[in-house]
């Protein structure tokens, strides 16, 4: 049995999840992802890493719908609740999956798709009565999940997560961000995506929490929660960050006195899935007191490094290595040692994922001979704390002979009293090899001379963009990352 689910038998009485709804306790996770495997196995004794995907909304039927798939011995295949037909027949195919969960919101999107290609099909609105027998026994060393990844190079790719995996990961941030059962959080996230599915939801029902989910996002509907005085970890991405901010602006002293007071109150506060703009975090600091700890992770490592729960937590910097993670800085022929000098993060350790699926040739191209894995993100270390420079493909700009980091560029720019946001991406250039160009977000109306003027004051020339577009907001992503291949296509439209 996963051990997420074995814990759970420890708090049965308690509540554990609040959707909308109603409340929900650990015992009926336990009784309704019983008999959710039931169904998935219908008299076999093991699905034996059959993989089952569902779209589910967050909330108490997709927890036990997952639990349910592990516990039968299958390979959740979570699916994105906002994806379009075309992108959810891709995960399907591509996973071979042969059973499939719907709820009732998406049967008009998914349900007549899953019946054409023969797949067994369980509606929320009508699970069934399962045949009973015994459940199987479940090995850490056996694939959990398959999520994918974004995508943005190239097609998605399913990364597969063993038990061992997952169970690692949430046991190391229980541990570096003091996880307790008198814990509640709220999760906002989408669940195709590791931050929402490990940090907010695994480790809150993994030490006996409340999870409560949002359906929703509105900036009102957040705020009435965070007020609430009943919640005490809050994780979200920079977006939904800066979106709250703006809508804090709004209130009266009156009112944002009384925010600071509630929000002070919170154990912990947390900023992942993309960087966070130094600027916000100095605003949330000053709306609610609390610096947020901003951390490093992906698909394939679940976290990594983390600024400490205890201690700085530097702004621009994703902080150390996670207890039982493993950290490298890399540059083109050896490790790197002294501080400031950019290198390519490589990560070892049990939270690194097994492979990506049915893909042996790009998973051994992801790791190291001596075991390594990739990421394919430049950082440099600073005093100990490293900070992300960017994605080495999309965020560092080879330009006349040096390497420039897009979001180093990027922090400078954000501070014009004007820039609400930007993105900045090299493009290609017969001169400079790359030049470097920004997609800018205002707040109020802004000269492009005005503000490249302003930026030779801040920058060295050869950092400073030389094309300029001005835009109502960045493409982003489901997680709330800037897609760079999108900003760079705006300069050839």
């Amino acid at each position: 049995m996963p051990l997420i689910t074995q814990k759970a038998l420890a708090f049965a009485g308690k509540t554990a999840i609040i959707d909308p709804k109603g409340e929900f306790t650990y015992q009926q996770i336990i009784d309704a992802s019983s008999l959710w495997a039931h169904r998935f196995l219908n008299g076999q004794t093991d699905l034996n890493g059959a993989r089952v995907a569902f779209m589910v909304n967050p909330g108490f039927d997709y927890v036990a719908v997952q639990w349910g798939i592990w516990k039968a011995g299958g390979v959740a295949v979570p699916l994105c609740v906002t994806y379009p037909l075309a992108s959810l027949a891709y995960v399907l195919d591509d996973t071979e999956a042969a059973q499939v969960v719907i709820d009732a919101e998406f049967e008009s999107v998914l349900l007549d798709h899953v019946s054409a290609q023969g797949l067994i099909v369980h509606l929320i609105s009508n699970p069934g009565n399962p045949k009973i027998g015994a459940l199987p026994t479940v090995s850490a060393d056996r694939p959990a999940m398959i999520l994918y990844t974004s995508g943005t190079t190239s097609l998605p790719k399913g990364v597969v997560s063993t038990h061992a995996n997952i169970d690692f990961q949430m046991e190391c941030l229980i541990q570096a961000w003091e996880w307790k059962e008198s814990d509640r959080t709220i999760c906002m996230l989408p669940l195709h995506h590791i931050h929402g599915i490990i940090n907010v939801v695994g480790c809150s029902l993994s030490v006996g929490g409340i999870c409560e989910f949002l359906p929703k996002f509105s900036e009102s509907a957040v705020f009435d929660r965070l007020l609430s005085g009943e919640l005490t970890v809050f994780m979200a991405v920079p977006t939904i960050y800066f979106k709250l901010i703006s809508y804090w602006d709004s209130f009266s002293e009156d009112q944002k006195h009384f925010v600071f007071d509630q929000l002070k109150a919170f154990r912990l506060m947390v900023s992942g899935s993309a960087a966070l703009p130094v600027s916000v975090m100095e605003k949330w600091h000053v709306i609610s007191g609390h610096w947020l700890l901003e951390r490093y992770g992906m698909t394939e490592i679940g976290m990594a490094i983390s600024n400490p729960f205890h201690g700085e937590r530097k702004p621009g910097h994703v902080g150390i290595p996670l207890p039982g993670v493993q950290v490298r800085l890399m540059g083109d022929e050896s490790e790197i040692k002294e501080d400031l000098a950019p290198g390519e993060i490589q990560i070892k350790g049990p939270n690194v994922f097994q492979s990506y699926w049915n893909k042996a040739e790009a998973t051994a191209e992801t790791f190291t001979e001596d075991g390594w894995f990739k990421t394919g993100d430049v950082a440099h270390i600073e005093n100990g704390y490293l900070k992300i420079l960017g994605r080495s493909s999309v965020d560092i700009i080879k330009s006349g002979g040096y390497k420039l980091s897009a979001l180093e560029i990027e922090e400078v720019i954000r501070q014009h009293p004007n820039v609400a946001d930007c993105g900045v991406v090299g493009l290609a250039d017969d001169e400079w090899g790359e030049i470097v160009a920004v997609v800018v977000v205002l707040t109020s109306e802004l000269e492009v001379n005005a503000l490249n003027t302003w930026l030779r004051e801040r920058l060295p020339g050869y950092k400073v963009p030389r094309k300029y577009l001005i835009k109502e907001e960045l493409p982003r992503n489901a997680m709330g990352k800037v897609t760079k291949n999108d900003l760079k296509a705006m300069f050839t439209q």
